[in-house]
Parts: C-alpha cells; sequence; structure tokens
C-alpha cells in the first residue's frame, strides 16, 4: 500500500498514464445548505430515520451539523452565509466535504488539473486542517483532516470565533 498522500501512475486503457493521488482513508460526504438547518434536521429524522450526531452554531445560525443515516452514510447540513448560499438565493445547496489524511497534498492536485482555491488548507481553530476548491465544474469541496477535538471544544472555538467577527 503506498504511503499517506503519495502520487503514483496507473494506467486508465485508452486514456494512457495519469497521476493520481492515493490515501489510504478518503471519506466523501455531501454537505447541505438549507435555509432553516434547524427544521431540515426535524425533517430528516422524521423521513430517513436520521440520528443527531453533531450540531454547531455560530449565534444562532447552525455551521455544522452531521446525520447519522440508518444505514451508515452521514449527511450533513448548514444554515446558509455569504460563503455558501442555499438554493433559494441562487447556490447550488450542495457542498462536497472529504476528509482525509493529507488535505495539502488533495488540494494541490486538483488545482494542478485546473480547480480554482476558495479557502488555502490552513490549521482552523476547530481542530481540523481544512480548505476549499471550486472544480472545474463549479462544485465547492471542502478538503480536510477529521476535527481533533472534543464537541465542547469545537462550540468553544466557533464562539470565539464569532465573538471576533469570523463567519
Amino acid at each position: 500500500m503506498p504511503s499517506p498522500g503519495r502520487c503514483c501512475t496507473c494506467e486508465t486503457g485508452a486514456l494512457g498514464p495519469v497521476s493520481v493521488v492515493e490515501m489510504e482513508t478518503m471519506r466523501v460526504r455531501p454537505k447541505l445548505v438549507v435555509d432553516g438547518a434547524d427544521r431540515a434536521i426535524e425533517f430528516y429524522r422524521e423521513v430517513l430515520g436520521a440520528r443527531l450526531a453533531t450540531r454547531f452554531t455560530m449565534g444562532e445560525a447552525v455551521v455544522f451539523a452531521e446525520l447519522d443515516l440508518p444505514s451508515g452514510d452521514v449527511l450533513q447540513l448548514k444554515d446558509p452565509d455569504e460563503f455558501d448560499r442555499g438554493p433559494a438565493d441562487g447556490g447550488t445547496g450542495v457542498i462536497m466535504d472529504v476528509l482525509c489524511e493529507d488535505p495539502d497534498t488533495l488540494v494541490e492536485a486538483a488545482l494542478a488539473r485546473g480547480a480554482e482555491l476558495v479557502f488555502p488548507v490552513d490549521d482552523q481553530p476547530y481542530g481540523a486542517r481544512q480548505g476549499r476548491i471550486r472544480d472545474p465544474f463549479g462544485h465547492q469541496w471542502i478538503i480536510g483532516t477529521a476535527i481533533t477535538r472534543t464537541d465542547a471544544e469545537v462550540q468553544a472555538a466557533l464562539d470565539q470565533w464569532a465573538r471576533e467577527g469570523a463567519q
């Protein structure tokens, strides 16, 4: 097995050799931007049988919620803000979230293949190393490591960030 974040060359049929990033652990999770995240949480609980695993706020806005689905899949959601617009505000309402061990390498690979940098990869106050790109097809992807803090520590960091005027 290649080391985390190592690039290798693979054959892909008629397309010839391509360079790809290989990581031992990578999860892709959809994140929905919805106007009224708390109402959406209740809707997905009642309709899909989802269980609220985590919910964080900045002020009155839900900035991150994760729902565990009975299938074992995960659904994330948040309220819209200046960066993430919901469908009613002209946005797509969907952000893809990639959990991996080396976000720097993955973002570099995406940029080399035509993605646009939205936010550089950096250590976030809530305990993850994350960045954001827009792929050549217009979709935004948050690429980062797992959060290393407890839920209480994350909420405290977000409360402090909100007091400082970040959003």
